[in-house]
């Protein structure tokens, strides 16, 4: 592990339903972001479409073996020489489901991690949004943190942000570096994204880096877009507005270790009894 800082960058999508439209966005954005000197370059979830039409979105999904779309961006990050980091993308499982699949490639092109989602987006929102995630994809049982050059990254995905022990277990297992690629609605952005993300980067020390889906996309959906980085502090270093666009920022891991021994809150956990669920009292 390198400690000096690097410059990693966002990229902000508004995908739409055609995989080949969206990986062509991906591929000149990324290559925007290189030019500018990013080491690290992350997308959002469902990069490479954005439908939640069931059989539609089968006809158009693969696996991850047989994935046009992961062999272009593999070739990308290995022309480009950096990490990139596809936020998340669909893949076929054998069960018949998909995976909310986020993928971590290293500049010689090998994927270097692998994170299905874990928290299924099932919610019924006021004014009469809907969502299942969990019609269309299985959901992910494993945390996972992967080794990048300058220090550890912990991978999550979206609506995994409300789930903060999931977090602190990254956190504890040394990530000083947190990724929440996301595709939130409008609704729920507005509502909570920046505080969450500032929230997540606070209770654990450290960075976090949310690439956003932004706008009204082709299927009728509206995501709120603000891709942010954060500092451990809870500091924003660069915030999107809506368009598709890159954001970068410097990213130093000292800061994190300074952090971490100014508030040693992650040092700190303490077991302790639980109260009953309200309804199980006898």
């Amino acid at each position: 592990m390198m400690s000096q800082p690097f410059t990693a960058a966002l990229v902000q999508l508004r995908s739409g339903r055609s995989i080949p439209e969206n990986v062509a966005s991906i591929d000149r954005l990324v290559r925007k972001a290189a030019r500018a000197g990013a080491q690290y370059v992350q997308t959002p979830e469902n990069s490479t479409i954005m439908d939640e039409d069931k059989a539609r979105l089968k006809a158009s999904v693969t696996t991850e073996e047989e994935s046009q779309a992961l062999a272009a961006f593999r070739g990308l990050a290995q022309e480009l020489s950096l990490w990139l980091h596809i936020g998340s993308m669909a893949a076929a499982l054998p069960s018949g489901k998909l995976a909310n699949r986020s993928l971590l490639i290293a500049p010689d092109g090998e994927i270097a991690a692998r994170y299905d989602k874990i928290h299924m987006f099932d919610v019924d929102l006021p004014g009469g949004e809907s969502y299942r995630e969990s019609r269309n994809f299985e959901a992910g049982g494993e945390a996972v943190v992967a080794d990048l050059p300058w220090g550890r990254l912990g991978l999550t995905i979206c609506y995994d942000l409300r789930f903060p022990s999931l977090f602190r277990a990254l956190a504890q297992a040394g990530a000083g570096i947190l990724a929440v690629p996301a595709a939130f609605t409008k609704q729920t952005g507005a509502a909570h994204w920046q505080t969450l993300l500032r929230a997540r980067a606070i209770e654990t020390g450290s960075y976090v880096l949310a690439a956003a889906q932004g706008g009204l996309h082709e299927n009728g959906r509206e995501t709120y877009g603000h891709s942010l980085i954060v500092a451990p502090n809870g500091e924003v270093l660069a915030e999107a507005g809506i368009e598709p666009c890159t954001i970068s920022a410097h990213i130093d891991l000292t800061k994190v270790e300074d952090f971490r021994r100014r508030i040693p809150s992650m040092q700190q956990d303490r077991a302790f009894g639980r109260p009953e669920a309200i309804g199980t009292q006898k």
